[in-house]
């Protein structure tokens, strides 16, 4: 006796088999390009261009497709950062990178956010922008995809032993580089709005005292708004800038909480427009580090999720 009844995934999994390969790998692809070149736009652009590609292959077929447009983004991507080093050597002031922002109520569960935190905080991507741009593609395959050392030597085109070295040096320097601290979000949180009472009050001992006294602050304002020239350091000297832009703007500032490449962040607002995204390292007590994006170039995309 026949059915015409059909099994639940019937209809999904048909739906997954037809499905272009470049659509189903294209988060995965993003994640990459990103990692490699710390900007949204330029990470938009490195995928264009490898669909182009996907799309203009011969007719011959590919062994492994995830492993074809990996290695296709991975080049692509390597390729691109080497232009941006050169590019970036003239960027006016400190450099870093694009933030990805989402809300605090956004789909994800405390243990992805984790995740996302430490593959993608703001901390890591500055030291790995201080990596070469083939070091930097192996460390990001082996330690955030789990590529095996002979699928990233096919991919970079190098040997397995070079790639192994690659990824050694790369894990050193990030363990040296990298402010790490393994902090309950919550926590993270609470002292957020500490500080968010403290900027907001103007007492500048109340801001110094949720830093670390050796704390650093990197600001990023493209040339185009004021920003450091160089990374400010020191609980004194960083309150002093908050206290300052209190006393010049007062009730004009507003502080909105938000995941800022993962960790919790703040988004500040002057007259309801958002002047800057800043992500902010805690050790758990105080806060150790401040990265702080105003280039509006690197805020326009974030401007709606706000």
């Amino acid at each position: 006796m026949s059915s015409t009844c059909s099994h639940p995934q019937t209809d999904s999994s048909r739906t997954a088999l037809h499905a272009d390969p470049f659509s189903v790998h294209r988060p995965q692809l993003f994640r990459l390009a990103y990692r490699m070149l710390g900007s949204r736009a330029d990470a938009e652009d490195v995928l264009q261009e490898a669909w182009l590609r996907w799309r203009g292959r011969g007719p011959e077929p590919v062994q492994s497709e995830e492993a074809w447009l990996v290695t296709v983004v991975t080049r692509l991507a390597i390729d691109r950062l080497r232009a941006l080093k050169a590019e970036r050597t003239s960027y006016p002031g400190l450099w870093l990178p694009e933030p990805l922002i989402e809300k605090e109520d956004g789909p994800m569960t405390p243990d992805a956010a984790a995740e996302l935190a430490d593959e993608l905080s703001m901390a890591l991507l500055v030291v790995l922008e201080r990596l070469g741009p083939d070091e930097r593609a192996a460390f990001l395959l082996r330690q955030t995809f789990d590529y095996d050392y002979a699928d990233i030597a096919a991919m970079l085109g190098k040997t397995e032993a070079a790639c192994r070295q690659a990824v050694h040096r790369a894990i050193e320097r990030v363990r040296q580089e990298r402010p790490r601290f393994r902090v309950d979000p919550e926590r993270h949180r609470t002292l957020l709005q500490r500080f968010i009472a403290a900027a907001r009050s103007g007492e500048r001992k109340a801001i110094e005292a949720l830093l670390a006294e050796n704390a650093q602050l990197t600001s990023d304002g493209g040339g185009k708004v004021p920003s450091f020239s160089r990374i400010l350091c020191g609980s004194r000297s960083i309150a002093k800038v908050y206290w300052a832009f209190h006393r010049r703007l007062g009730g004009r500032i507003e502080y909105r909480f938000a995941r800022i490449n993962g960790e919790p962040g703040l988004l500040r607002f002057i007259d309801g427009e958002l002047e800057s995204a800043q992500a902010m390292v805690t050790d758990g007590e105080r806060f150790v580090a401040i990265y702080i994006v105003r280039n509006p170039d690197k805020l326009r995309h974030i401007a709606a999720l706000a």
